[in-house]
């Protein structure tokens, strides 16, 4: 089964005051186009900056994941993001005039409820996820805490605390699958301890912190103290604590493994797509998160090199060959391209069948046909060609000439029954200029080529973009 991206259906808005920074901030979730992801912008600073939603961007990961991008910052993104992932929203924009995603109620039940009242709508064009070949271990030395994820066709988690304190201890929450999340992780709310929030209120933290949103948990047999001072500083009361007397308060016997869990799933957000996969995490928190998410993506990007891209060749192209030959000039039988399965901002996944009908195998050879190595890189010069027509108007008046190739090699031999998968993805944005006489396009793209789970080709292309009546 197919599975397509998706996007709210309209915008809507909300406010609240920031945990940390206790300042008011109103924010907008608003609906974006296929393969934008998930991306924060900050309407009150000058040309209102976008933040992509990246582990690149991670700044600090105290009580929190604040991101960062050419100084403009996002704090507290982790509940607001757990919660796209569990509603499965993949591309969306979060617009806030503020430094802070607003607490709307300590967990991620409000911002869930926000997502499916705006309405979660599906998209023309497949979800592009992060699977799994191997299993993939991830140890922090500095926190004890150890993530095993192991690959699935789903995407699981289960999670261990490991807290010397009543009444945590060693706690257990699971997710089976994201179609549970709004009922069995997006309440937990975001807990501490008593005597620890003057320390926190101290590092500024906890600004505007409201006790009502909170698990506030106590083993101190006298209170009164911590109550007075925490009141004094904050100029909140707490009127309601989870003791060893008193655990009526808590939504689960295990809210904070359950929030501990919540918490995970926003910080693994930050990949940049959805993943596929059983994950097992041991003393889960911010910092190690990101050191995990951070492993992984660079250990994904190079499993991605060495294996074919995940696409569904059974289902409908996104271009077939008659749209293919709108916007390429060639024609048979110097066509390699029979259809475009996938079209990103930045790659794009093109299949060609070969037939024993081919007309170079009657002479490349008779007896042994073999496809020539010299027209494996001209099906992926032409798949890159669609790719980069893509991105100028009224593709069919201009042409892609390739100025050079580097760092060709072939890997194994292309022959008559076997499927080619055309995988070609941009190295940088492409780079125009203007002359009196022609405005040019530079487009660098690495091109790929496997048959089944083998990499028959690859090589890196620079290709010149010019309108048809300006070329020479």
């Amino acid at each position: 089964m197919q599975h397509q991206q998706q996007t709210i259906q309209r915008i809507i808005h909300f406010e609240g005051i920031g945990l940390h920074t206790g300042k008011k901030v109103k924010g907008s979730l608003t609906p974006m186009p296929i393969d934008t992801g998930i991306q924060f912008q900050r309407i009150d600073l000058t040309d209102q900056p976008f933040i992509e939603a990246s582990v690149a961007h991670v700044a600090e990961t105290e009580r929190g994941t604040l991101l960062e991008k050419n100084k403009a910052r996002v704090a507290t993104v982790e509940h607001l993001l757990a919660a796209i992932i569990g509603i499965q929203v993949d591309n969306i924009c979060i617009q806030l005039d503020g430094p802070e995603v607003p607490d709307l109620d300590g967990s991620a039940l409000a911002f869930v409820d926000l997502l499916l009242e705006a309405g979660v709508v599906p998209q023309e064009a497949p979800k592009k996820f992060f699977t799994l070949k191997e299993p993939f271990l991830y140890d922090d030395p500095d926190t004890g805490s150890h993530y095993a994820l192991y690959p699935d066709s789903d995407y699981s988690m289960h999670v261990t605390l490991a807290y010397n304190r009543w009444p945590i201890g060693h706690q257990y929450a699971t997710l089976s699958t994201l179609a549970h999340f709004k009922d069995a992780i997006a309440p937990a709310r975001t807990f501490t301890y008593l005597d620890e929030i003057p320390a926190l209120y101290g590092k500024g933290l906890l600004q505007g912190g409201d006790p009502a949103k909170a698990v506030i948990f106590s083993d101190h047999k006298d209170h009164t103290e911590w109550l007075e001072q925490i009141t004094q500083l904050t100029g909140h009361q707490v009127n309601h604590l989870v003791t060893p007397d008193d655990l009526s308060s808590l939504r689960y016997m295990n809210e904070p493994a359950r929030h501990k869990l919540l918490d995970l799933i926003g910080d693994l957000a930050l990949l940049g797509r959805p993943l596929q996969g059983k994950l097992l995490a041991h003393k889960p928190g911010h910092g190690p998160n990101i050191a995990f998410a951070t492993a992984l993506k660079k250990h994904l990007i190079r499993q991605e090199a060495k294996f074919p891209p995940i696409c569904d060749l059974q289902a409908k192209p996104r271009l077939d060959v008659k749209e293919i030959s709108r916007l390429l000039p060639h024609r048979y039988p110097f066509q390699l391209v029979d259809k475009i399965m996938e079209l990103g901002s930045s790659y794009i996944i093109g299949v060609k069948n070969m037939t024993i009908n081919e007309p170079f195998f009657q002479g490349h050879f008779p007896s042994t046909p073999v496809m020539p190595g010299v027209l494996q890189v001209e099906a992926l010069a032409q798949t890159s060609g669609i790719l980069v027509l893509d991105k100028v108007p009224d593709p069919a008046q201009y042409l892609t000439y390739f100025l050079s190739i580097d760092g060709c090699k072939f890997r194994r031999m292309v022959v008559p029954g076997d499927t080619l998968v055309l995988h070609c993805a941009l190295l940088s944005a492409i780079k125009f200029s203007t002359t009196e006489k022609q405005s040019v396009g530079i487009a660098k793209v690495k091109g790929r080529i496997f048959v089944g789970e083998h990499l028959a080709c690859e090589a890196i292309l620079l290709a010149q973009i010019v309108k048809q009546h300006e070329a020479i």
